[in-house]
């Protein structure tokens, strides 16, 4: 693998070698900020034009960033004209716009863009933006045509995301990474503590307007996340008026729904939400062996199970925000949503355990249980946004607690068939609450042209308590057993300091970021025996990237991260649902520390084809792994448990993680176009007193979308995860492909939506194996994966453009347009 990646480094310097001959130096660049002339706010995703002189088709342009900002690069010398055109506003033109050898860079200040004089009624609002947008610290998939996942989950649209890989369970990956840490509209939740899977599970596709991947997170993210960060963003619309959506689904696996509404007049906006799905009741069927051995090996144990597992979820979230303009430089947001979900299973299991010895002893047994698992959070947000007469100069201060109730719940019962012993079983019950408030403190400071400044402070405060109720079956009754019954309390405080700075090098030769952050870590807990010492890091990062010419970048990244054990990897509640496998956490896991590092190279064509790979390597110690050791007799509390594969997180020696991602997109015609991605990694584990074990891994899929025109398109998505080899055993495999048409109606405002989903085959079987010292085990899963479904989908709304009555004034007077030089028509 080593040397693929050096060959991939010497092609990539090479196109960088030949780009540079090509690059002549006489070129310049345009920029400039776009603002609303009313709010005086940025206006981004606006188009930006560059025209020849007597030209009707532009030969250069872009679009504005998140903050309005624009660069044109590559411009030759001569005289322009540029225009700058929004959904909404009148067409800007500035003329004579002269790039010199001389004055090679020139800025256009802000250029003010005025909406319409009318009242539109019933507009469609129809924006063009890319699939997969490549930025300099982050991947951004947009999910607005993604006919595939209409009417699915968060869980359906990260299979798509770039660098993202995600299992039959839910699990996530970043990179190969599973350590990811997760953000709702770039703050933090309780909810995905409880349970990243359900969680997932419960935010309609059709609720989440894109999702940044950030596998090299810079100073002013939080270090916690060896594998990096996805941000999950959810709709919302800044546009005067009032307008919303309602989307439907309804299938043989899934259903949900979302609402959402949005309200702006002058300066003052409003939205609210609704959401709530539920994954229908479907029945998987397990089949697992295990033979097991004594320290001599003249005992042998065989056990044979055989069941299914009837399961459902559900969830519903919902929530209200408020975004009021105070004065031109100041923004106050505010923000309050409910979270909930839940998943219930009822499984039936029979057993046949045979022991060689002396003789043979044989018994065989039926296994009943159900398990319940609930959560709910309440997240609130405070906001406030102060920008300066300066360009880019802007101060955020952030508030936002959130509020976690959560309860796992199980009960099992085991009766022999052959003989007469007696039936066993238990019944937990571990009710927690989990909560988190984060304050924090952001300041950029422009230093000069090319140069600027972030730093900031940040504060969370976590507390986390539960209760475990343990009865056990004696007698033929369930009783109170209080040795396996405790109260626990989990406190963690963690304070963090950052720099960080934007800069240009060598005339705009390399663009870069770079920072340091010191996070400082106490937690304090009553688990029995646990000390848990504090702790300060000291964080580095940095990205830097340079573009070779218009079509093709290259960048090259280091961060510093860690991963922090969560609540579910620390609660030492005893889940003994089958007594044959039990879980628990483990209250003295050490975070785990990450250097990751990244070389990117991006490439467009003619006519929309874009290409980007990366080549990674990424170092962890202390690595949180699963593990996964068989004991013949187990006592928790006073009750002993016979033949027991216990399952919990450990610190596990270190593990390197080395490999290429590749993302390609082709439009091959008008109407078809292909996207793909392919991941390779291989993963090497260190573990002291064990052999060292690598484990090769990849990840391949095709997405391929129609138009045929009437405005009617279809999809087809195919994906592949091969299995991987860890340190006890093999991962499963993983392939599905799905299906998807849909038909917009009433000029665009409605559509609906058919898919299906694994149509030609009922289950996905997931193949499985664990080993140990004294046990060898295989696993067959078969999950049940077809459906078929119909979406519906309708856009409401009314926008308002009314003429700006009077320029906003500030201590100062009033506010200047800061019209760029030029003629404007």
């Amino acid at each position: 693998m080593r040397t693929i990646y050096i060959l991939f480094f010497l092609i990539i310097i090479s196109f960088g070698l030949k780009a540079q001959t090509n690059n002549p130096s006489d070129k310049g660049k345009i920029s400039g900020k776009v603002i609303d002339a009313v709010t005086k706010t940025a206006v981004d995703f606006a188009t930006v034009s560059v025209f020849k002189p007597g030209s009707t088709s532009p030969f250069n342009g872009g679009s504005t960033d998140p903050k309005g900002n624009f660069r044109i690069d590559d411009i030759p010398a001569g005289e322009y004209s540029v225009t700058i055109d929004f959904l909404g506003y009148k067409r800007t033109t500035i003329d004579h716009v002269i790039v010199s050898n001389t004055v090679k860079n020139v800025s256009l200040g802000n250029v003010v863009l005025s909406p319409v004089q009318n009242q539109l009624k019933g507009v469609v609002i129809t924006a063009s933006v890319a699939t997969v947008e490549n930025k300099i610290d982050k991947m951004v998939y947009n999910p607005a045509n993604d006919l595939t996942s209409q009417g699915g989950v968060a869980l359906d649209i990260l299979k798509k995301v770039p660098m993202v890989t995600v299992d039959i369970d839910g699990n996530v990956e970043l990179m190969g990474n599973a350590n990811v840490r997760f953000l709702i509209n770039g703050k933090p939740s309780s909810i995905f503590g409880a349970s990243l899977t359900d969680a997932l599970q419960a935010i309609p596709a059709s609720q989440i307007k894109n999702i940044e991947v950030i596998t090299s997170p810079g100073a002013k993210y939080d270090a916690e996340g060896t594998g990096g960060i996805i941000n999950i963003v959810l709709k919302d619309s800044k546009v005067q008026g009032v307008n919303g959506s309602v989307n439907l689904s309804a299938g043989t696996r899934l259903e949900n729904g979302s609402f959402n509404l949005n309200a702006r007049k002058g300066n003052f906006g409003v939205n609210a939400f609704f959401s709530g799905n539920e994954q229908l009741n479907s029945t998987s069927i397990n089949t697992t062996t295990r033979s097991s051995y004594n320290k001599t090996k003249d005992t042998v144990t065989d056990l044979y199970e055989r069941g299914t597992n009837a399961f459902k979820r559900s969830g519903y979230q919902s929530g209200l925000s408020f975004n009021w303009s105070i004065t031109p430089k100041d923004e106050l947001t505010a923000a309050i949503n409910f979270n909930h979900f839940g998943n219930h299973g009822i499984g039936v299991t029979n057993q046949n355990q045979s022991t060689f010895t002396t003789g043979v002893l044989d018994t065989a047994s039926l296994s009943n249980s159900t398990s319940r698992f609930s959560a709910n959070s309440t997240d609130v947000s405070l906001a406030y946004k102060k920008t300066f007469n300066k360009e880019n100069q802007e101060l955020d201060v952030l508030y936002n607690s959130s509020f976690g109730s959560n309860t796992s719940y199980y009960t099992q019962e085991q009766d022999y068939t052959n003989v007469a012993f007696p039936s066993s079983g238990s019944i937990g019950n571990n009710p927690g609450k989990d909560r988190e408030t984060d304050i924090s403190v952001d300041y950029t400071q422009p230093i000069s042209k090319g140069f600027t400044i972030e730093t900031g402070v940040k504060a969370v405060i976590e507390d986390i308590n539960g209760t475990v109720n343990t009865q056990t079956l004696t007698n033929g009754a369930f009783i109170f057993n209080p040795s396996q019954s405790y109260n626990f309390d989990y406190d963690r405080k963690i304070f963090a300091y950052y720099l960080s700075s934007s800069f240009s090098l060598f005339n705009d030769f390399i663009d870069g970021k770079a920072g340091l952050r010191y996070e400082y870590t106490e937690a304090t807990s009553d688990f029995p025996n646990t000390t848990i010492p504090s702790y300060g890091i000291l964080a580095p990062s940095f990205v830097l990237s340079h573009k070779l010419d218009k079509t093709q970048s290259l960048k090259f990244s280091y961060t510093y991260r860690l991963e922090r054990p969560d609540y579910r990897s620390l609660n030492p509640f005893y889940n003994i649902s089958d007594p044959h496998n039990i879980n628990t956490g483990n209250p003295d896991l050490k975070p785990e520390l990450g250097h990751n590092f990244e070389l990117g190279y991006n490439k467009s064509f003619d006519k929309g084809a874009n290409i980007y790979i990366a080549a990674f390597y990424r170092y962890n110690t202390n690595d949180l792994q699963s593990f996964t050791t068989f004991y013949q007799t187990l006592k928790i509390g006073d009750t002993t448990y016979s033949n027991v594969s216990l399952n919990q997180r450990y610190n596990i020696g270190r593990e390197v993680t080395e490999g290429v991602n590749i993302y390609g997109s082709l439009p091959v015609t008008d109407k078809l176009s292909l996207r793909s991605n392919m991941f390779f990694a291989d993963r090497i584990t260190d573990n002291p007193g064990s052999p060292q074990v690598s484990g090769f891994a990849y990840r391949i899929n095709l997405n391929g979308s129609y138009q045929f025109g009437n405005n009617l398109a279809a999809e087809f998505f195919v994906n592949y995860r091969s299995s991987q080899k860890g340190i006890q055993g093999t991962s499963p495999a993983f392939s599905f492909y799905n299906f998807a048409i849909r038909k917009q109606i009433l000029n665009k405002k409605a559509s609906i939506g058919l898919t299906a989903a694994n149509p030609f085959g009922q289950y996905v079987n997931q193949h499985s194996t664990t080993f140990g010292p004294n046990f060898n085990q295989d696993n067959l899963r078969q999950v049940p994966f077809r459906s078929f479904g119909i979406s519906l989908s309708y856009k409401f709304g009314k926008l308002e453009f009314k003429k700006e009555k009077k320029e906003p004034e500030d201590e100062n007077g009033p506010v200047p347009d800061d019209n760029p030089p030029g003629k404007l028509k």
